[in-house]
């Protein structure tokens, strides 16, 4: 679900009756005005919007457009399934998949309600990333009796310190009234001890995109682990376990679902969409970054979906859901009916559509549970009692249970001190560590390295980038060229090149738009020098509004980002005054902070380029001037990759010691120390 923009934050609780769903759909409104034009139509003011929105457009289809491609019988898929799933649990975050250490679950108390109990529990899904929830049970369970298990996620409902769990109780309540043991979490942000979920959306954390962190793999790796934790229980039947939940929760039931096969049942509601309606129609801008993976491999989003195949699988809509529309419903439920008929299982994958908007109702609720009991509890019967015990609507709900009563921890003083979970991005997913070559072990060290690169931050180029092809001149020296289809940038020729000169300098303008006169310093008279603005950069500059930071996001649903898209475009202009240089001519890429980064990878992947010059480089993706590169940091960091560019020749102006301890000790491994030049 959406969240909150400018302060507002919908105090709706999705378990709707008609009055909280006509709240529900107002405060939507509400945040539509404060936040500007809608989303998905957005300004045609600054000149980059509509050549970028169409590129995302087309990327989009050719991604979307076949998405079983070879895969035609279940023999195909079998074959397939082992790579698509470490491919998933890639894109996740989760490969490697942390250590399954102790959970350390422990009841803080439990709660009497007669017919059902209730205990406040917390588990360490990881050491210090605590997972706080409530787990409802009936009273009374016969000597050796092992009930069917729910895994209940919780969707955007803020409650505050008492966690968004308690906003959902009346589902925890249902099923232990009904046999089930429930166990339903608070999510990583909006649970008793927070954590954050907007990093890419709203706080500026584009590190995360290095780092291959995204809160789904939090959401998923709690939900595998809260599975470890009931099927560690004597009264949970290991064999009949369920996930579901509505909104972020119907998100993280497909997470959950497709990493852990223990799942049998899954019914998410109102979860998923696919990429034509997330980026093609915008709608990634009303989404949480918890609702999405980096889809470095670039997967048609409803293959997420398929790993759950064979097992049962209802897939809940609203006909009216603004930020899951019926289009994009249909399509995914379709492509899930024809991988299911791969199984024959046709009759175990389903869809209900309700009448309304973003929300529970009483068909859904209904619909789902009898979906669980009949696959939990071989009971198909028609649930006639879904809406007992709501939380009933109105500006101030009432809970049947006191949602300071389902406090893990009453008090403040009680929230654990070792707790990691405000720091968990840090940490979640390991960076690569620092081994520098020895000796005449650079080149394999080097091969090993950009083979990753290539596997997990560039995936989505070709093995050859071909030359820019030149679209419009003119006699001002400008050169606007096309370096993939629907992408043109401008070049534009700062110094002719000279009699004798040796050196076409390619230098990346600098995102802020900033003058670039430093090259003066470094460059000869006799040098030819252009400068050339990747995507995005002046001519083609795009809105920019935060939130919901629409064009960087949708890139990495695409499996790229906006700087390596940026690095393409470097290598395509660099090929380019290649092809145009009029003798043999050596091509310097050159840039000032981030754009001498970006100069570096491109150099990097293209070999026809014979030096670089960094102009004060960040020295690290962790810092917040650096670019943005899907997982890079999962393979190695900036003074790496300058190093990797070994026997090129290197300069560097900048006072950070990284230089020194990693990037020329590299280099003196390769047999080649004097092609670095290091500058204070």
């Amino acid at each position: 679900m959406k969240p909150p923009r400018n302060g507002l934050a919908a105090r709706t609780s999705l378990e709707t009756t008609p009055l909280s769903l006509l709240t529900f759909v107002f405060v939507l409104m509400l945040i539509r005005l404060a936040s500007g034009s809608d989303a998905r139509h957005p300004d045609r003011q600054t000149p980059g919007d509509r050549m970028i929105d169409e590129y995302l457009r087309n990327e989009t289809s050719k991604i979307e457009t076949n998405f079983l491609a070879s895969i035609k019988t279940l023999d195909d898929w079998k074959t397939a399934l082992p790579e698509y799933r470490k491919e998933y649990f890639d894109m996740l975050g989760l490969s490697p998949q942390p250590e399954r250490k102790d959970l350390h679950a422990t009841i803080t108390r439990t709660l009497d309600r007669g017919d059902y109990k209730v205990d406040m529990i917390h588990y360490q899904s990881r050491p210090g990333l605590y997972v706080t929830g409530n787990l409802y049970r009936p009273s009374t369970i016969a000597a050796g009796e092992r009930l069917p298990a729910i895994f209940y996620v919780c969707g955007h409902a803020p409650r505050g310190r008492n966690g968004n769990k308690t906003a959902y109780q009346s589902h925890g309540i249902w099923f232990a009234r009904h046999g089930y043991i429930c166990l339903t979490v608070d999510t990583l942000q909006l649970g008793e001890i927070a954590g954050i979920h907007h990093g890419t959306y709203r706080e500026g954390r584009w590190w995360w995109l290095s780092r291959g962190y995204t809160p789904a793999g939090v959401e998923c790796w709690n939900g595998m682990r809260g599975i470890d934790y009931l099927v560690s229980r004597s009264d949970v039947d290991l064999e009949r376990i369920g996930v579901t939940g509505i909104s972020g929760g119907g998100s993280a039931t497909f997470w959950i679902a497709a990493a852990d096969e223990r799942v049998k049942v899954a019914v998410p509601v109102s979860g998923m969409s696919d990429l034509t309606t997330y980026v093609s129609d915008h709608i990634v801008d009303e989404h949480c970054d918890c609702m999405f993976l980096y889809n470095t491999y670039q997967w048609p989003w409803t293959r997420i979906a398929s790993l759950i195949a064979p097992r049962p699988l209802l897939f809940v809509n609203s006909d009216h859901d603004t930020i899951f529309p019926m289009d994009g419903n249909e399509r995914v439920i379709n492509r899930l009916e024809r991988v299911y008929s791969l199984f024959g299982a046709g009759d175990v994958v389903d869809s209900l559509v309700s009448i309304g908007g973003h929300a529970y109702r009483q068909d859904i609720r209904q619909g789902s549970f009898r979906f669980l009991n009949t696959f939990l509890k071989n009971d198909p019967r028609t649930v006639l009692d879904s809406e007992v015990d709501l939380v009933s609507p109105g500006s101030e709900p009432v809970h049947p249970i006191p949602p300071e009563q389902l406090r893990v921890f009453p008090q403040d003083l009680d929230l654990p001190s070792d707790s990691h979970n405000a720091k968990i991005d840090q940490e979640f997913v390991p960076m690569a560590k620092t081994e520098l070559p020895d000796g005449g072990a650079f080149p394999a060290w080097k091969s090993e390295r950009l083979a990753r690169l290539r596997a997990l931050t560039f995936h989505h180029f070709p093995a050859q980038i071909p030359a820019a092809r030149p679209t419009q001149t003119n006699s001002a020296g400008l050169v606007w060229l096309e370096t993939e289809p629907g992408v043109s940038i401008p070049l534009r020729q700062a110094q002719p090149l000279g009699t004798g000169g040796r050196r076409l300098w390619l230098i990346a303008s600098a995102e802020d738009g900033r003058q670039l006169d430093w090259w003066k310093q470094f460059a000869d008279p006799t040098d030819g020098v252009f400068v050339c603005e990747p995507r995005g950069v002046g001519e083609t500059r795009w809105s920019r509004k935060n939130p919901p930071n629409y064009v960087e996001r949708a890139h990495y649903l695409l499996g790229r980002t906006v700087d390596s898209g940026r690095v393409w475009d470097l290598v395509a202009a660099a090929l380019y005054l290649r092809e145009m240089a009029p003798g043999h001519q050596s091509v310097v890429l050159a840039g000032e902070g981030a754009a001498g980064v970006l100069s570096a990878y491109a150099a990097l992947l293209e070999p026809g380029v014979t030096e670089v010059f960094l102009f004060h480089p960040p020295a690290s993706h962790m810092e917040g001037s650096a670019p943005a590169l899907l997982n890079v940091l999962r393979v190695c960091d900036i003074p790496e990759v300058v190093g990797m560019l070994a026997p090129r020749a290197a300069s560097i102006v900048s006072d950070s010691s990284a230089w020194r301890n990693i990037t020329q000790k590299i280099y003196s491994a390769a047999g080649a120390p004097e092609k670095l030049s290091l500058r204070l």
